[in-house]
């Protein structure tokens, strides 16, 4: 998460960076109906299906690049699906809520019979409410889970499943009295709740938390208090939810300078910590823990990009493909219900740009994770991703 951020537009937004997620509070989800467990509308899937993809084409520069690195994604996946026909409509939202909620209307409207995007969680929740009486799914590239349910599902990687997935290797690893590290803001709070909950479902044990506001002189102040909390509560890991876009770098200083290092208490981070890349030279963060898509996948879904494109993808790019690459699987089938809520969540789950992936039925996903740690300043992965998952899920 973005601890330190310019007050203004960006705070009602989803920032979806590996290293970056500002959360937004937003509607109930369930105001719009459930229909995570059969809604959508029906197909004919001997004909081109019409699939609308929302991209933020029309906003600030950042927006524009975003959106057209989606839309060659998303028409990159197209060309894996083999016999399987996409009528792909490209509508731009400028990256605003009101004008998604438009575009996924006029989608609709025009006959898309699913929608991929938007990016940012107003945006999606928008689109979501705005075409959910007539039955039509959203798969939005947000990672924000408050937006999650009904109609509306996020694709973006959760705190949830990066929680579970270090949580469960920390404790088959006896890492298992963790201490919780995180801002005070929302974000922060959302964070420390999905590692508390990864804590309870893992059968560990919760060690004690601290948080601090988002300045300098707090993110300081707290670092005798984690000592301390790491001290009486005999934890032997401390999993922090900041970035190094915010207070890891601080942190990664202060705390062994202060004697809590990862060599007695092992850190672990709730985000990418080998992004960007000038993270790695961080003396404090080297033998630390955090998990990352499955990096076989990742590598081949850039270098397939990059042929086709003449350039590397946006990080979030391969969120389109996913989208593309589950409706793709699930026409594939020549059901008419292909697309309904209860064939979006199916357990076996889809094979995208980052490695497996499935949608739950809350609207929330899970993703295969490696778990990675830094030595000498280079990421080392210590469990590769999972190659299918077992089991329903749900």
């Amino acid at each position: 998460m973005i601890a330190f951020l310019n007050a203004g537009r960006k705070k009602l937004r989803l920032l979806m960076l590996p290293f970056a997620a500002l959360l937004l509070a937003a509607c109930d989800p369930a105001a719009v109906g459930s229909l995570a467990t059969g809604g959508g509308v029906k197909i004919d899937a001997n004909a081109p299906v019409p699939v609308a993809l929302l991209i933020p084409r029309g906003g600030s520069q950042s927006d524009n690049l975003l959106a057209q690195n989606l839309e060659n994604a998303a028409r990159l996946a197209i060309r894996d699906l083999g016999g399987v026909k996409i009528d792909l409509r490209v509508y731009g939202t400028a990256g605003n809520s009101a004008t998604a909620a438009n575009m996924a209307s006029q989608a609709v409207n025009d006959g898309a019979k699913i929608i991929l995007g938007p990016i940012y969680g107003e945006s999606a929740n928008a689109a979501g409410v705005a075409v959910a009486s007539q039955g039509v799914n959203v798969l939005s590239f947000s990672n924000n889970p408050t937006i999650a349910g009904g109609n509306v599902f996020v694709l973006g990687q959760t705190f949830a499943n990066t929680a579970n997935r270090l949580v469960g290797y920390a404790k088959r690893n006896g890492k298992d009295k963790i201490v919780i590290l995180h801002a005070s803001d929302v974000a922060g709070q959302l964070g420390r709740n999905a590692i508390q909950q990864a804590i309870s479902a893992n059968g560990a044990t919760l060690a004690g938390t601290v948080d601090y506001a988002l300045s300098q002189e707090s993110v300081v102040a707290a670092v005798p208090r984690v000592k301390a909390a790491v001290g009486s509560g005999g934890a032997n890991a401390l999993f922090l939810t900041t970035s190094s876009a915010s207070a890891l770098p601080l942190f990664a200083q202060l705390l062994p300078e202060a004697g809590v290092s990862s060599a007695t208490s092992q850190y672990i981070g709730l985000t990418r910590w080998d992004i960007p890349k000038q993270t790695l030279d961080l003396p404090g963060v080297q033998g630390g823990w955090f998990a990352q898509p499955d990096p076989v996948a990742t590598n081949a879904f850039n270098q397939k990009y990059s042929a086709a494109y003449g350039a590397s993808p946006h990080p979030l790019a391969g969120l389109a493909f996913d989208g593309i690459a589950a409706v793709g699987a699930l026409v594939k089938s020549g059901k008419s219900n292909a697309l309904t809520g209860a064939s979006l969540t199916q357990g076996a789950g889809f094979r995208g740009a980052s490695g497996i992936f499935r949608l739950r039925r809350d609207g929330t996903n899970e993703r295969g994770l490696a778990v990675a740690t830094i030595r000498n300043k280079s990421v080392v992965v210590l469990e590769g991703a999972p190659k299918a998952f077992g089991g329903a899920g749900f």
